[in-house]
Formats: C-alpha cells, sequence, structure tokens
C-alpha cells in the first residue's frame, strides 16, 4: 500500500468534540496502516469565535486519547500571506471576483431567493462590474470579499471512497467567499490551499462537507492541482438516529475526562464506531490507548466502515467502561483513582485502601461512581425510621434480624474475615426464621447506609468488629 499522508483539522471554537475524535482515529489509522503519516491543523480563520484555551483543550484531548500527530500542530493564523498569495491568483486568473455587495443587499436577496423557493445562491451581481469600477471602489476604500467563480451551466462529478459517484449540478452551488473583509480566508480556500501544500493525499472528513466538496475541487481544478481523495464518513447518532449533539448527548470531549470515564475506553468505543470488528475482546487484548490504536490500525480498513449512522450509545459507553476499569490490576486501578484526582480520607488506613479498591472496582462503570460507593468506610451512614421500611420483612422482623447480627457476631476468638462475618450473619437470618436474601438489605442499610453496595461481607471485615457492632445498634436505636 503507498504511504498516505492524512489530517484532522478541527476549528478552535469550542469544547474539543467527540466527532473530531472519531475522525482523528479513522484518519490516524489509515495513514499509520500504510506507513504514511498524520498531521493536525487548527483552523482557526474565525477571528471571532476562535480562542487559544480552545486550542489547548483541543491539543489536551487528543494527547489524552492517544490520538497523536506527527510533527508540530499547523495553525492556519499563521499562514494569511499564503493565502493572500492564492487569492491574488485567482483573481488574476479569472477564478475567483470581488464583491461589494452589502450586507443588506445579500439579505434581500436571500428573502426573495426563499420566497421563489430557489436554492439559496450568489446572484453574480459584481461579476459583470467592469476593472474601472472595481477600482474605483477599492480606492473608495468600499468594503469587499472575494468570492469563487462557479460555472453556470454542467455538473461536478466525483468519486467518494465510501459512496462511489456523487454528482452536482453547478447552478446548485454557491460562490463562495474565498476572502473575507477582514483579509482572513474562509476554510474553504484555507483547507484546499493547506491540503495541497502539506500533501495531503487523502481527504477523510465527515459527511456533512459534501456539499462543499465541488467548490473544493473548482479551486485544485483553478490552480492546476491534483485533488485528493475525498471520503466522507458518515454522522455519529443519538440513539433516534438524529445527528449527535449537545442538547441529546454529552459531546465534548472533556465531559468524559471529568465524569470519570478512561481515556481507552473512550477510544475504544469509538472504535466500535468506526468498525464493529474492534469489539470488547480488544478489553483484554490490547491494554492501553497505544495498544489499543496499533490492534484497530492491524485490522483497519476504510471499506469496513458502514455507511448507517453510528449510533453514540451512552449506555454501551458506560458498560465497555467498566469493561476497562476491571480489567485492571488493583495497582493499577488504585494509580488510575490518583490519577483522576480522588484523595483518600485521613481516617482510612493506608493498610485498608487496596481492599476497598478491590471489592469497589467491580462495582463501578464509571471513577465518578467510586466516591460515593466507598463514602460509607469513612462515614458514619445518615440513616432515619422510614429506610427500613422493606419489602417482605416487617419492622419487628427488622429489630430481630439487627438483634439477630450483633448476638452472633459478638463472641470471637479474635477471627474476623469475610468468611466468617458471611457465616455468622447466614446463621442471624436463621434464627430470625427468614431467608438471608430477605434481611441481607437490612444489613446492607445499617452498615452501610443503602440496600446495595460494596460485598456486605468484604465490608464487615474491612470496618472491622467494633465499627460493625457501633453501627448495627445505631440502626436497632434509630428503630427503637
Amino acid at each position: 500500500m503507498t504511504a498516505v499522508k492524512t489530517r484532522v483539522a478541527p476549528s478552535p471554537t469550542g469544547d474539543p468534540h467527540v466527532g473530531t475524535a472519531y475522525v482523528a482515529l479513522v484518519n490516524l489509522c489509515l495513514a499509520k496502516k500504510s506507513g504514511g503519516s498524520f498531521v493536525l491543523r487548527i483552523e482557526d480563520t474565525d477571528r471571532v469565535r476562535s480562542t487559544i484555551e480552545s486550542e489547548r483543550a483541543i491539543l489536551k484531548s487528543l494527547q489524552w486519547l492517544g490520538l497523536q500527530w506527527d510533527g508540530d500542530p499547523f495553525r492556519q493564523s499563521e499562514r494569511t500571506h499564503i493565502y493572500e498569495t492564492h487569492v491574488d491568483q485567482l483573481l488574476k486568473s479569472g477564478g475567483a471576483f470581488r464583491c461589494f455587495c452589502s450586507a443588506e443587499r445579500l439579505e434581500e436577496m436571500r428573502v426573495a431567493q426563499r420566497a421563489a423557493k430557489m436554492p439559496p445562491r450568489y446572484d453574480g451581481l459584481c461579476l459583470s462590474l467592469t476593472e474601472d469600477e472595481i477600482r474605483h471602489r477599492m480606492d473608495a476604500g468600499v468594503a469587499h470579499v472575494v468570492r469563487l467563480r462557479v460555472p453556470s451551466e454542467g455538473s461536478c462529478v466525483f468519486d467518494d471512497v465510501l459512496r462511489g459517484r456523487i454528482e452536482f449540478e453547478w447552478k446548485t452551488v454557491d460562490m463562495q467567499v474565498l476572502m473575507k473583509s477582514d483579509g482572513f480566508p474562509t476554510y474553504h480556500l484555507a483547507n484546499v490551499v493547506d491540503d495541497h501544500a502539506m500533501g495531503i493525499t487523502h481527504v477523510v472528513r465527515g459527511e456533512e462537507w459534501i456539499s462543499s466538496a465541488p467548490k473544493h475541487l473548482l479551486l485544485y481544478q483553478y490552480f492546476g492541482w491534483d485533488a485528493p481523495q475525498l471520503c466522507h464518513l458518515p454522522l455519529l447518532r443519538n440513539p433516534d438516529k438524529s445527528k449527535l449533539s449537545k442538547r441529546k448527548n454529552p459531546t465534548s470531549i472533556l465531559y468524559y475526562r471529568e465524569q470519570g470515564y478512561l481515556a481507552e475506553a473512550l477510544l475504544h468505543f469509538l472504535g466500535m464506531l468506526i468498525d464493529t470488528r474492534n469489539d470488547d475482546t480488544l478489553v483484554e487484548k490490547a491494554r492501553g490507548t497505544d495498544a489499543l490504536i496499533e490492534a484497530m490500525t492491524a485490522r483497519f480498513a476504510l471499506e469496513h466502515i458502514s455507511l448507517g449512522g453510528p449510533v453514540f450509545d451512552l449506555a454501551k459507553l458506560n458498560w465497555l467502561n467498566g469493561q476497562h476499569i476491571r480489567a485492571k490490576s488493583v495497582d493499577e486501578f488504585l494509580h488510575v483513582l490518583h490519577d483522576f484526582g480522588y484523595r483518600w480520607p485521613e481516617s482510612v488506613p493506608q493498610s485498608r485502601r487496596e481492599h476497598i479498591a478491590r471489592v469497589a472496582q467491580p462495582r463501578i462503570e464509571k471513577l465518578t461512581d467510586f466516591a460515593p460507593l466507598v463514602a460509607f468506610f469513612d462515614e458514619m451512614p445518615d440513616l432515619s425510621k422510614s429506610d427500613f421500611d422493606l419489602p417482605k420483612i416487617s419492622p419487628p422482623e427488622v429489630r430481630d434480624a439487627l438483634q439477630a447480627a450483633e448476638e452472633t457476631l459478638v463472641p470471637t476468638d479474635g477471627t474476623w474475615d469475610a468468611a466468617f462475618v458471611g457465616e455468622r450473619l447466614k446463621a442471624a437470618a436463621t434464627q430470625t426464621g427468614k431467608k438471608f436474601k430477605d434481611v441481607a438489605r437490612v444489613y446492607y442499610l445499617a452498615i452501610t447506609g443503602s440496600p446495595a453496595s460494596v460485598p456486605l461481607f468484604d465490608a464487615i471485615e474491612i470496618l472491622g468488629k467494633t465499627e460493625t457492632l457501633r453501627r448495627l445498634r445505631l440502626a436497632l436505636e434509630i428503630l427503637q
């Protein structure tokens, strides 16, 4: 396979989007599979909305996911002189023209087009200006933009790697602004100039850019350049098949990091959306983001990408994140918790932390689940009498179960472990004439403050005899 060069080109105008990571992963795998290179280009020509904070967040997020680019990032704001040169070239060759239409005139034009049910498209008024008229307006300082000259007849036909032959009639293609009145290029000019200058062989991007392809291909033609191969990926979808948006699903990579998702889990999930063969077997086979990318690259092929919109199912991501958490050793899990920012309460001794982590690890799907799950080891449960209104067991039976537990746990010969505790509590349930599963929720409530938590016997072993008996007595006092 011939080495290819790909790129991802986000705009720093907000939080880094999971769709950016999805597109970046495809581009990275395609480049690595061929032994080629993958570059990052920050498209920051929108001077109003672009921020350095957003750029930093993009870099940090992609690095967190292991989506490492080759070389330093490019910034379009540092390349404006290059775009100016190419605009001059287009003006001289007739591929572009100056447009002096005011915002008011353009709005009137669009209103008329909508009323006539015509596609929105610049009407070409300024194409008829003479050189003298253009020079006079420029000398007078009239604000203007530079637009792409689009044929009035015929069609643009091109091949998409995933979609095959695509055709657009030129009369439906707008005369796109290439250079704004502030002297900065639009996306359409800058991305074509940069893709050519950087030697990009494959432009792999979201399907929302399909309608822009004729404008870009026309620019390649005007400049006399060979166009790269185009591949438009299906958009990420919500479970209801609508376009993924923050109104229905969190879309920021920063959100997933802050909510306790592992980088390898989110990366793996995106890989599953690209190719279903990247299934859950990779949890054990490829540990960490680097190993995951290697495994996904080895089986990568553009033709395996389905055009059906991949569904960003949060429930499935949660499940997968839990699988990656459970695949870690306890030491690895403790390191992950520390890196995430969890700090143990001073009241929990070092000797108990590994045991707590071990029993909690299988019970969480996100790192944010850990602190509330194990808080009872540090804090006495805040219970009321109504908390013990449980199915299949009456209030008198609840009191009997607590008293029986206290009595069976008091006489010990020094043994205090999960096996001993389980044996005694099951004996206590027998004394009350109830099945253990019916009284287990009583013990969970008294010990952990919740009807379900980490394994009960392990929790009691970790808390110790003195604290366990104290909690059982407190529960009895609440009931009485």
